[in-house]
């Protein structure tokens, strides 16, 4: 919480790291290392002031391209739509410092976390 008794806007990009990092690297042991974002885009629709209930997160997956995809996420609060977000992910070979083709089994993955299917 800030100065101003609400959730502070950069408390958002926290929450979204810990649920998508939540959706890939938890429930999928199949997703590879080697992944970093390129861009977020956040709309703050309504302030979120403190309380002990949590927030709810809606991640779903957008946009499958050679080596990067994007995540679109809805955060919740008391059952009203608080932001929405997304963040482009691409995927990157650290020993050569390059972006890397996304595998098969992760293009499968991901069309898995779809919303319609890609």
């Amino acid at each position: 919480m800030d100065a101003y008794r609400h959730i502070n806007n950069t408390a958002y990009l926290a929450y979204l790291e810990q649920a998508r990092v939540a959706m890939f690297f938890h429930r999928n042991e199949g997703f590879s290392s080697g992944t970093v974002i390129s861009r977020h885009e956040i709309d703050y629709l309504r302030p979120v002031v403190y309380h002990q209930e949590p927030l709810r997160l809606e991640l779903w997956i957008d946009r499958i391209r050679a080596a990067s995809f994007v995540v679109h996420y809805e955060v919740i609060d008391a059952d009203r739509i608080v932001a929405r977000a997304s963040t482009t992910c691409v995927t990157i070979n650290f020993d050569a410092d390059v972006p890397r083709r996304l595998t098969d089994e992760e293009r499968e993955i991901l069309r898995g976390f779809a919303d319609e299917p890609l």
